[in-house]
């Protein structure tokens, strides 16, 4: 007596087309609009760490009397400057961060938006630029 033969479970080459043709439309549809959150995280995650940054030399300078200068950059968060006595760091828990593209925070003190200034040159690490090259500063708000 023979078996009769099961038919063969699974897809055909015509559903696997299917699959494959909807797999793409969504990664066209979706793609750009991921990538464009990832590159407005970044520019948020920069403001972030620029107000913590803002903190810590607020902190620096009411224990010191002054803002750090330019010359001695955030790195006075972290150490001692010389010639400084009251100096009670450091105001960063860890190592000075850089931006979200890898780059160090820029510092000016005294500057032309006030006692000092903290800034990000944006993912092409050059002072300008608009979109993901934007500058993030310390003294105005990204946009939404």
């Amino acid at each position: 007596m023979e078996r009769p033969k099961k038919k063969a479970n699974g897809f055909t080459l015509i559903e696997l087309l299917i699959v494959m043709v909807i797999i793409s439309l969504l990664a066209v549809l979706v793609a750009p609009r991921f990538f464009g959150q990832e590159k407005k995280a970044k520019q948020r995650g920069a403001k972030g760490q620029i107000a913590l940054l803002e903190s810590a030399v607020d902190t620096y300078r009411l224990d010191v009397g002054r803002y750090p200068t330019t010359e001695q950059g955030l790195h006075a968060l972290r150490e001692r400057p010389d010639g400084i006595d009251k100096w009670d760091g450091p105001y960063l828990r860890k190592e000075l961060p850089l931006d979200p593209w890898d780059n160090p925070y820029v510092y000016e003190s005294p500057s032309e938006h006030g006692e000092y200034a903290i800034m990000s040159y944006g993912a092409d690490g050059m002072p300008g630029g608009e979109g993901i090259d934007m500058d993030i500063v310390s003294w105005k708000d990204i946009g939404k």
